[in-house]
């Protein structure tokens, strides 16, 4: 594996220095766009890993997933009565669907969507973003991840967009507490900082029905797993997820901080971290190495 991840790094390398960091957060326009990291964790725990894998970065819309994961254990099947299971085919912050749909967001991982289960999650906790924490903290088996402050509170500055899809989907009956608590508390969970190293450790029940090997616990059920992983796959990446399932053929998980992770089930979580994005808003470096992944070794599941 150790020689995988070499012969991956020398291949994609030139490409660093291409695409562009994501600069509408300002807090996230001055990081480095030449870094690139990779790591996998195994069903049994162990680590392989290759470049910045241990470097912290602000992992943005991948806190949806744990988002969602946590509102699936408080509401279960009810979940879906409030957000879709559809590809958008959209930009991941359009408004445009919801209008027309009345209110209810196509998939749990574009921005509305994720409002609105940071709504549900608003509804359970005093604090989601900290329960957030603590629960990626435990899956990792890692206790030193924080929420980085200068990063929410510029998100939070900028909140124009994801203000309005969240007074829009109010005005429907589809959102229930006050707009700007639900923003402090979403801005702070995509401000989580964390490296390639313990995101693979922490998403890592995807690939292993379901169970976590750092905390010992089931997080969700071999069903609620495969759920996951097929809302992954068909609406990860936005309106990439289509050249993302061609190319590389995993269920995988964007951010603008430049991480991906992508999961085979029954073998493996990846991580991959890269800020310089392309046109879609995917790190280019990223999407290029887990397509070299696959396809030197056939791990895609289709």
């Amino acid at each position: 594996m150790q020689t995988l991840l070499n012969d991956i790094y020398t291949e994609v390398l030139p490409m660093l220095g291409q695409g562009k960091v994501a600069n509408y957060i300002p807090a996230l326009a001055c990081v480095d766009p030449n870094q690139f990291g990779i790591a996998i964790c195994d069903n049994r725990g162990e680590i392989t890993k290759i470049g910045d894998a241990d470097q912290e970065f602000s992992i943005q819309s991948i806190s949806k997933v744990f988002s969602l994961i946590i509102a699936i254990n408080n509401y279960g099947p009810e979940l879906w009565n409030r957000v879709g299971r559809e590809p958008s085919g959209l930009p991941f912050n359009s408004l445009v669907q919801l209008e027309y749909e009345n209110g209810i967001p196509r998939n749990p991982f574009i921005n509305a969507g994720a409002l609105v289960v940071s709504d549900m999650n608003q509804s359970r906790f005093a604090s989601p973003h900290l329960g957030m924490r603590d629960f990626v903290r435990r899956v990792s088996g890692h206790e030193d991840i924080f929420i980085d402050r200068e990063v929410a509170e510029s998100e939070y500055a900028h909140r124009s967009r994801n203000a309005a899809m969240a007074y829009l989907m109010k005005s429907f009956g589809n959102f229930e507490n006050e707009v700007d608590d639900v923003l402090h508390n979403y801005f702070s969970a995509c401000a989580l900082r964390m490296s390639c190293v313990n995101m693979a450790k922490a998403t890592n029940f995807l690939a292993n029905r379901g169970y976590s090997l750092f905390s010992n616990e089931k997080v969700l059920s071999q069903d609620e797993t495969s759920q996951v992983n097929a809302l992954l796959a068909t609406s990860g990446l936005y309106d990439e997820a289509g050249s993302f399932a061609f190319r590389v053929g995993l269920p995988g998980k964007s951010g603008v901080g430049g991480g991906i992770i992508a999961i085979v089930p029954g073998r493996f979580s990846i991580c991959v971290w890269s800020p310089a994005l392309n046109k879609m808003g995917n790190s280019l470096v990223g999407v290029a190495a887990l397509e070299s992944l696959t396809n030197r070794i056939g791990w895609s599941v289709y």
